[in-house]
């Protein structure tokens, strides 16, 4: 068989193993080598890893905004009551009833429709189609355990968190029996009118941020008596003992302090709970269980904001205070009338 032979342009046979072969003048081949891609990958992975954080601090500005709006409404609503009532909602109308400040406000924060459900001469017990509703202004866009708390026996009633608390002063609460009430501005009972607030509007807290789910001591052994001093630190409450509960601002509809209030025993707590004894809660007895026992309370503002800890004047103006504020300046805060003079270190 004749072999096929290939020709050339100019019409010379080329010979057999000439055929295939590249010629001299041909570049190199075009390509990344194996050490090269590895580079590449690297630079792309720092790069990515040096974005990653600058989007998350992006996102947690934004929640931390939203946050500020929602405490922001939610202070309007405390003026746009005392303008239509001329009081402020007590912290609870306890005997008479046991629905929260937060529930008497619904109609000034555009959830009119919602408070038309409520009989608030009947306990929140006997109405479940309200206590498990999600108020969108209660829950700040970085609470982790937004979800209802379901009930634990097959009677209980499902129920939402909330992370706004009212301020209910320094230490002490209430005792029924005697109908005395802490220094706060919303008290148990008692009705709070703008001009009660003699330290002034904006030198005193109205709202702050509390977390949702946060673990409490409960049913202590004391405070039993009145007059028992502010503590200092958390250390000085470990004496009183108590059952730990973690179901701590969990029930927006209900009066009670580790629910819906919060107190300026401690300065506040922002970013994630470290598990120390001051990320728990403290509250000697809730209010009014027994008559002749007072409820003292240090139920400490806490956010999820590192650092920080949002909060609200009564003049409507909403801050950020950071976590490292002195107790001298965080304490005269809370008071409604205790004339101190507050140095303004946020």
């Amino acid at each position: 068989m004749t072999a096929f032979k290939k020709s050339r342009p100019d019409g010379l046979l080329l010979a057999p193993a000439a055929i295939g072969a590249t010629p001299a003048t041909a570049g190199p081949r075009q390509g990344f080598t194996l050490v090269e891609l590895l580079v590449v990958i690297a630079i792309i992975g720092t790069l990515v890893g040096l974005l990653l954080p600058a989007v998350q601090a992006t996102r947690e500005a934004a929640r931390r905004m939203q946050c500020q709006n929602n405490l922001r409404q939610w202070s309007q609503s405390l003026h746009n009551h005392e303008s239509s009532r001329r009081y402020l909602p007590a912290a609870g109308e306890f005997p008479k009833s046991n629905w929260s400040a937060l529930a008497r406000l619904l109609p000034f924060v555009e959830e009119d429709a919602l408070q038309r459900l409520i009989d608030f001469s009947r306990p929140y017990a006997e109405q479940p189609a309200v206590t498990p509703y999600r108020l969108p202004l209660g829950i700040c866009p970085s609470e982790p355990q937004d979800r209802a708390r379901l009930p634990a026996t097959a009677s209980g009633a499902t129920h939402y968190p909330i992370n706004y608390g009212v301020n209910e002063g320094t230490w002490f609460i209430y005792q029924q029996s005697t109908g005395s009430t802490g220094d706060g501005v919303f008290q148990v009972g008692v009705r709070t009118r703008m001009a009660d607030i003699l330290d002034g509007a904006s030198s005193t807290l109205g709202l702050a941020e509390v977390r949702a789910y946060q673990p409490y001591l409960g049913s202590a052994s004391g405070p039993s008596s009145a007059g028992v001093p502010t503590p200092a630190v958390p250390s000085d409450l470990i004496p009183y003992g108590g059952t730990r509960k973690d179901t701590g601002h969990t029930e927006w509809v209900d009066f009670k302090v580790y629910e819906t209030g919060f107190t300026a025993t401690f300065p506040p707590r922002g970013g994630r709970g470290t598990g120390d004894p001051a990320d728990v809660d403290f509250v000697s007895s809730p209010e009014g269980k027994v008559a002749a026992t007072p409820t003292y309370a240090a139920v400490t503002a806490r956010s999820h904001h590192a650092g920080l800890v949002n909060a609200s004047l009564l003049d409507g103006s909403v801050r950020a205070i950071n976590d490292d504020i002195a107790t001298t300046v965080w304490r005269p805060m809370a008071t409604r009338s205790g004339g101190e003079v507050a140095t303004d270190d946020r």
